[in-house]
């Protein structure tokens, strides 16, 4: 009987972890009730919380930084080949398009890993092109412009108010409260603020007013949306739209992420459940990703159903969106972990 455990490297890429350096500075003063915890957690501390849960549940596992350098990464797989790499390199010299080139590396080694493949990478961090294909197969987004200079004159076709979004980033990047604007000129704007501050089209999309959900999607062969998610929006004070900014994920010191409040399961009908679960899957299929993804939608008044976006490999870390609908259907945060795993094992041993 072979008892050798398989061996997992989580790799991953912060490039200046001094940056994550606690600080003795006191605790901003703020004017709102906390809703959620503000948590002290480096992502080298959360990526090692993934290791201890993987060797919970029998994994060989450990964690590698490759700090933006390739040849750290080589010598790892030489000197100590894992059998999958738990993928977390998002971005790359800092540049956020070479995360498909990364995954293709572990192609070229024929290497498992876990999640999208590079493909799927490069087309969902368009969100033109995402829309694109998901309007092609039926399914519905909001109307929408790519703006690569100032225009203008304005398609009368697109009612405000608008939303405007950098067109190839993820992770809510550079959408904030200031990104809906209701008039020409300060549409005008914020488009010009998309391309000094992130050197790349503007996507501009009509604002869909209703509720938001998180319909997360786990599998490979054969696929399961897990318990949905919806972002209760009732908290948010007037003077913050409804929408779930980069602020609201990420910057615990921010009132929107205290007011952009996570329900899961969301309570719904059966029947708008079935239909944001086959949308899910659906977009799931299309875009091409792979073991986990999760797809943001907005629904109206009228149970219309528009997708916002298709998130492959989303954030992984404990009680984030994915994994607090893992945890509603009956998974612990190490046997999410270790299902995904599996997923891109088995698939590397049907490729052999």
């Amino acid at each position: 009987m072979n008892d050798k455990k398989i061996k997992i490297l989580v790799l991953y890429n912060e490039a200046h972890p001094e940056f994550y350096q606690k600080t003795t500075k006191p605790a901003p003063e703020l004017d709102f009730k906390l809703y959620f915890e503000v948590e002290t957690l480096t992502p080298m501390e959360e990526y090692e919380i993934m290791v201890k849960k993987l060797k919970r549940v029998g994994f060989d596992a450990h964690s590698l930084n490759i700090k933006d350098d390739l040849l750290v990464f080589l010598n790892e797989i030489n000197n100590n080949p894992p059998d999958v790499i738990f993928n977390f390199v998002e971005i790359y010299k800092e540049k956020p398009r070479l995360e498909m080139n990364f995954v293709g590396l572990y192609e070229l080694l024929g290497i498992p890993y876990t999640g999208a493949p590079a493909i799927t990478l490069a087309n969902c961090q368009s969100k033109f092109l995402t829309k694109k294909l998901l309007n092609y197969h039926g399914i519905k987004t909001a109307k929408f412009l790519l703006f690569k200079e100032i225009p203008e004159k304005i398609n009368p076709e697109i009612k405000y108010p608008v939303i405007v979004k950098p067109a190839y980033e993820d992770a809510s990047v550079g959408i904030e409260n200031e990104s809906i604007v209701t008039n020409t000129e300060a549409l005008k704007r914020r488009i010009e603020y998309v391309f000094k501050h992130f050197d790349q089209a503007a996507l501009v999309e009509e604002f869909i007013e209703g509720r938001e959900f998180n319909v997360s999607v786990m599998g490979d062969q054969k696929l399961k949306a897990l318990p949905i998610s919806e972002i209760d929006f009732s908290k948010m004070p007037d003077h913050l739209h409804n929408i779930v900014s980069y602020q609201a994920k990420w910057d615990p010191h921010h009132e929107s992420y205290h007011k952009t409040i996570p329900v899961c399961p969301a309570k719904i009908s059966k029947s708008l459940e079935e239909k944001l679960k086959q949308t899910a899957i659906s977009a799931f299929k299309i875009m091409g990703t792979r073991d986990y993804a999760r797809v943001d939608m907005r629904v109206t008044n009228d149970e219309e159903i528009f997708v916002l976006e298709v998130n492959p490999n989303p954030d992984l870390t404990e009680g984030a969106g994915f994994m607090r609908s893992a945890h509603a259907a009956g998974m612990s945060y190490a046997q999410a972990l270790k299902k995904i795993v599996m997923l891109a094992y088995e698939r590397g041993k049907r490729a052999k």
